[in-house]
């Protein structure tokens, strides 16, 4: 059910982002085979954000801005983009690196990617798609506090949803951010990890409200 719903959210926001002039290009989208991970598919978008960028970021950004991205997707296994993949259009030392895998579970399973990447500097970060707050625009029918399925009896999400609601599944991401450019690196790292949240957390309450269509 995940899968159809991520599918569906993907394609229904990047419309309405179209639709008011930015938004997610397809460059490519064909299948792939790897040799661990099995069949998959392999996409590749440019990702206009130039009204997205915040007013010391437009300042020393060229008017049309896009990043690249490249993805990989074994569901349940997927990576978005790889350390020279995902690059802005302008600064090719930007590169995010993104590994998610999902797991039947609240959120609970331990370096989940079995990998030395996280040992190091790193932050543990939980998003609660009911109770954490919403970056810029609100809208109440998005609010998984408020929804109820007609179709699937889910929702609304009350407190402690996480550890009592059954079917119960947690999208777990690894993400790696460099912006090699002397004076502007730690802020705009921080930056981008907000962005990225943001992303997410909006993106798997429109999943969750929209799961009736």
């Amino acid at each position: 059910q995940y899968r159809v719903g991520q599918l569906y959210t993907i394609s229904k926001h990047s419309h309405q982002e179209s639709e008011k002039g930015e938004g997610v290009e397809v460059v490519k989208n064909e299948p792939h085979e790897d040799p661990v991970h099995g069949l998959g598919q392999f996409t590749e978008k440019r990702v206009h954000l130039s009204s997205k960028l915040p007013s010391w970021a437009r300042a020393v950004t060229p008017r049309i801005f896009y990043i690249t991205e490249k993805a990989w997707n074994y569901y349940p296994y997927t990576i978005t983009a790889d350390s020279h993949s995902l690059q802005c259009s302008f600064l090719p030392k930007f590169s995010i690196y993104i590994e998610t895998k999902y797991e039947d579970n609240c959120g609970d399973s331990e370096n989940i990617f079995h990998s030395d990447k996280i040992l190091g500097d790193h932050e543990v970060s939980f998003l609660d798609i009911a109770f954490d707050e919403i970056p810029e625009r609100y809208y109440r029918s998005l609010d998984p506090r408020f929804f109820s399925s007609a179709k699937t009896g889910r929702g609304p999400l009350r407190e402690g949803w996480r550890q009592h609601t059954k079917p119960i599944m947690c999208s777990y991401k690894l993400v790696s951010v460099k912006f090699e450019v002397w004076g502007l690196q730690t802020r705009v790292e921080q930056f981008v990890h907000k962005v990225i949240r943001d992303i997410l957390l909006i993106g798997h309450r429109q999943a969750f409200a929209w799961v009736d269509e």
